[in-house]
């Protein structure tokens, strides 16, 4: 009965912010003129919010697609001359969608208006009023010359410091006890100096330095932790882009190798096909999924080559004292304690990749390799589960990708064989059964043995490797107002996993009913079940059962847009995982005063959970260029609130606050970062100038 009543609270909340959506549908006002934002999508948050449960990563590091955004935002796509691989940058459109519309211009010639849009099959209201904020409608623009793209461009500075105001034990403990300590400030400083002119020339520097690391003194006398730098360059004849310094590499459907965020997965019903350029210049602060070199990228008629070469040192654990071997490579980028210091770039990889692809307007096969080699052998620990992630001293994949669209119908997949002759396929199909119902399939097969150091593909999984599962979907709109999205996720891992000591079974299955009356208001309910295995220990017995759990939560969620200045959003959420439940329920306010200097977001939530279990994620908004989506688990409350203020024309000034407080412990996390108290504060200034 504890709950009941706020549970009670909940649907009051979400019943009057549905009645504030119905009298925004009944005022006879016109719509407000569309305005440039970088605002995400629901869509888009819930997809990053399954990639962040997967990974069990609060603090995502790839902010490319933010900065994509937002420069879109304020220099549109022009829809009469944009190609293929930019378009997709933005996410928003199926590759069905993708291919009527090149279809269309190549057919029509030019857009003339931008309601031309409204005539390309397969373009609803709802996917155009997604892309109104990115797109314009202009004359065909000429490529400028090298030399030319070094001026007329955009530079931009931005400079952030972020610091957790509660100590933790890391900086409390006294290095004469001979204990692991922190040396460094709690600060966590990020630099970031970038030019860009179009989508043709960029160019920038990226600096880091993570909380307790040193600065300019001790370990870290050059300062920052990390350095980033990158030149790349798109256009220059027969040469599509070239890309010096760090980048990223995406081949296929992500079985070979895929470094940038992917929006496809079990999360959305119809985006299960990766898109993305083969090059992206690397822009980020994470140490781990990126290349240190040069690739190009050549095009002529129908044919087009990729090839990449790297070399980076990378941070790694040495195996059993001895540096004959490392048992594992360290992901988290932290320098600061002694065993981290001591296993910072202490491993050597060289790699290298290609891929050729030949395509027409409806059809493209490529032939993808990457090649990994290690100056100490990567033999990593006796866990079983573990027993065919070991590469050893080299590594490799090759693959065949390819995609076909066929009237409504677009076929695409990726097989691929490991340099140990293991193999794994994806292959999908997307098809429009007519302008009111879309529906999709996507059947994987990848073996127990597969290993793919940098693949990210569709599983359910976070690695590639040890999954079977067949995915169908389907997307249903039967008038402007109304989208069901459904799909339903078979799936079986033949190997031991993590937490999971036998071969197990699963399945997963999600309804969502989006409502939106008018472009001022947007409703939506969404119910999930998931059926997977997991250890149980039973009294009397050496060895682990696994069990079948079921994880379900429900949804709903509203967003009204109250006036041209201020948007009211609120969720409430529930999750039930075996016989333990938990509870979420939030309420934002974002807000550009008639001060049009301010603007800002704020959030108020509670959350009671009963265990780790049934933890929830929920995306946060951030400063520029930054996002969060902690999980919440326990008893407590959590707020934060946004604040940007324009110093001048090109010069804001961003600051964020936000503390979880909780009701049912005195201390927070463990370890070095263990918080003596109820409460963790986040604090977070940037400044950001563009000139």
């Amino acid at each position: 009965m504890r709950r009941v009543s706020k549970y009670g609270f909940a649907v009051l909340l979400l019943i009057f912010c549905t009645h504030i959506a119905f009298a925004q549908k009944t005022k006879k006002k016109k719509p407000p003129k569309q305005e440039q934002t970088t605002e995400l999508p629901d869509e888009i948050e819930n997809r990053l919010e399954e990639m962040t449960a997967n990974n069990e990563d609060e603090s995502p590091d790839d902010d490319t697609y933010l900065q994509d955004l937002e420069y879109f935002s304020r220099h549109p796509l022009n829809l009469n001359s944009v190609d293929r691989e930019t378009l997709q940058k933005l996410n928003l459109l199926t590759p069905a969608q993708i291919d009527h519309f090149f279809s269309y211009r190549q057919m029509f010639g030019n857009f003339v208006s931008i309601y031309e849009l409204q005539a390309i099959p397969l373009w609803d209201v709802a996917t155009i009023r997604k892309v109104l904020p990115f797109v314009s409608i202009s004359s065909a623009e000429s490529i400028s010359s090298l030399k030319g793209r070094f001026k007329g461009g955009e530079h931009t500075l931005l400079m952030r410091v972020t610091r957790i105001l509660e100590k933790s034990e890391g900086y409390l403990r006294d290095p004469n006890e001979g204990k692991s300590y922190y040396p460094g400030s709690p600060d966590k400083y990020f630099l970031r100096y970038k030019y860009r002119f179009k989508n043709k020339l960029q160019y920038g520097l990226t600096a880091e330095k993570d909380a307790g690391e040193q600065f300019f003194k001790g370990n870290q006398k050059y300062g920052f932790d990390f350095y980033s730098a990158h030149l790349f360059v798109r256009d220059i004849g027969i040469i599509m882009a070239i890309a010096i310094g760090d980048f990223a590499v995406n081949f296929g459907q992500g079985l070979v190798q895929w470094q940038s965020l992917s929006f496809s997965g079990p999360g959305d019903g119809l985006f299960i096909k990766h898109q993305g350029e083969k090059l992206r210049p690397y822009v980020s602060a994470g140490e781990v999924m990126f290349n240190r070199g040069a690739g190009i990228t050549l095009e002529k008629k129908h044919w087009q080559a990729t090839a990449f070469m790297s070399f980076r040192n990378m941070d790694a654990t040495a195996g059993a004292d001895t540096l004959d071997f490392v048992s594992s490579i360290r992901q988290s980028g932290y320098h600061r304690t002694q065993s981290e210091i001591d296993g910072q770039r202490l491993l050597k990889q060289f790699s290298y990749g290609m891929n050729l692809q030949y395509s027409s307007s409806r059809f493209r096969i490529g032939f993808n390799t990457a090649q990994y080699h290690f100056a100490t052998p990567v033999i990593k620990s006796s866990e079983l589960y573990k027993k065919y992630a070991t590469p050893g001293a080299h590594a490799g994949n090759y693959s065949i990708d390819y995609s076909y669209t066929l009237g409504n119908a677009h076929f695409f997949g990726e097989t691929a064989m490991d340099s140990r002759n293991n193999f794994a396929t994806v292959n999908g199909v997307g098809i429009s059964l007519n302008r009111y119902v879309d529906v999709s399939l996507l059947h994987r097969d990848i073996s127990m043995r597969y290993l793919s150091l940098y693949g990210s593909a569709f599983t359910q999984s976070s690695t590639v490797s040890n999954e079977n599962g067949l995915y169908a979907g389907i997307n249903i709109r039967p008038n402007n107002v109304l989208r069901i999205d459904a799909y339903a996720d078979v799936f079986k891992f033949p190997w031991l996993r993590y937490r999971v000591d036998a071969p197990s079974t699963g399945t997963e299955m999600m309804l969502q009913i989006y409502y939106t009356p008018s472009r001022q208001a947007q409703f939506y309910v969404r119910y999930r079940t998931t059926n997977k295995g997991i250890n149980r220990t039973i009294d009397g017995n050496k060895t682990n059962s696994v069990e079948n759990i079921s994880r379900q939560t429900l949804r709903v969620h509203v967003s009204v847009k109250v006036s041209t200045d201020v948007t009211f959003r609120a969720r409430a959420e529930n999750v039930w995982y075996g016989s333990a439940s938990g509870f979420m329920m939030y309420a934002d306010v974002l807000f550009k005063p008639v001060m049009k200097r301010l603007s800002g977001n704020a959030r108020l939530q509670y959350f009671e959970t009963d265990n780790y279990d049934t933890r929830i994620y929920t995306y946060e908004n951030d400063v520029l260029y930054s996002y969060s989506i902690p999980m919440v688990y326990g008893k407590g409350y959590r707020y934060y609130l946004n604040l940007r203020y324009n110093l001048f024309k090109d010069v804001s000034l961003w600051a964020r606050l936000a503390q979880t407080r909780y009701l049912d412990r005195e201390a927070i996390g463990s370890g070095l970062d263990k918080i003596d108290g109820k409460a963790k504060t986040e604090l977070k200034v940037e400044l950001f100038w563009r000139f």
